[in-house]
């Protein structure tokens, strides 16, 4: 073993050493990269290496699997100095002769066994050393592919289906708005209401500050025509409902319904929000009447 990496890292080495906790440990390696840095060290030709010294020892120490096999490598060095500290030279000599007798009929050689067992601890650690550092240069591979463009093409992908997919009937499709007071709605809540007019095939909640807004597709037309103006929701916060694409005028005779349709279909941008508005400040007079 080279290097103590808890040295390293400005802390004690040894028992001590192995019972510090992570956030200690990276404690004092923020405060020695600080010191370390080769911006603050411009004359220093050591810095830069001294720095890349102090962040291995750092990921050494933080890795969980790693440090154990440290501490057990650094445990094994004090034991052995420990047994040679406790015998002076005369029983040194005693147990070396004893050694060597019990080596020849039984067991091998202990200081052989501490050394073996040393080898392979540093062995591992060399492993773990190297799967470290694998684990961080394909980290550094992949941070420019983004682990969340999948869901956010998901996202958009089902947004998309229900706003003007292939093959998706925009008939069956009805667009629900309130206002942010009260219970808010959710996805659940509006299915459960919706589904009372027919089979629900999804729902699409989109929600700002102050309103919130969702689509929901309902499995066949006439269920999407049930809905449309009878579902109310909570009388303190009623939900506004009114059709994606309004149903043409051919499938109601009647002139005063064709008349709405087309007063529907002329509903985009700000006169759209503007109705909205008008219908939702009047379903909440009625809802603060009721409750008075």
């Amino acid at each position: 073993m080279e290097v103590d990496h808890y040295s390293v890292l400005g802390l004690p080495s040894g028992e001590e050493g192995a019972n510090l906790t992570p956030k200690e440990i990276t404690k004092a390696y923020r405060e020695k990269a600080r010191d370390l840095h080769p911006d603050k060290r411009k004359d220093d030709p050591n810095a830069h290496e001294n720095f890349i010294k102090l962040k291995n020892s750092y990921e050494i120490l933080i890795d969980e699997k790693a440090r154990k096999l440290f501490d057990d490598l650094l445990r094994v060095k004090r034991e052995q100095q420990h047994r040679f500290a406790q015998q002076d030279s005369k029983r040194r000599k005693m147990m070396s002769d004893l050694e060597d007798r019990e080596r020849a009929f039984f067991d091998p050689d202990p200081s052989v066994k501490a050394k073996e067992e040393e080898e392979r601890i540093a062995r591992k650690l060399k492993e773990e050393i190297a799967r470290i550092r694998a684990m961080h240069a394909n980290k550094g591979a992949s941070a420019g592919t983004g682990s969340g463009s999948g869901l956010n093409q998901e996202k958009v992908g089902r947004e998309g289906n229900i706003g003007g997919g292939v093959g998706l009937d925009k008939e069956k499709v009805l667009k629900v708005s309130w206002e942010k007071i009260g219970e808010d709605y959710t996805a659940e809540k509006l299915r459960e209401l919706f589904s009372r007019f027919g089979e629900v095939e999804d729902v699409v909640v989109k929600s700002s500050k102050k309103k919130g807004s969702a689509l929901v597709v309902m499995a066949t037309k006439e269920a999407a025509v049930a809905a449309t103006g009878s579902v109310s929701g909570s009388l303190i916060n009623p939900l506004l409902v009114v059709p994606l694409k309004p149903p043409i005028a051919a499938e109601f005779p009647a002139p005063q319904k064709a008349e709405e349709t087309d007063r529907f279909s002329n509903l985009v941008g700000a006169g759209y929000q503007a109705f909205e508005d008008a219908v939702l400040q009047k379903l909440k007079k009625a809802a603060e009447k009721q409750q008075k």
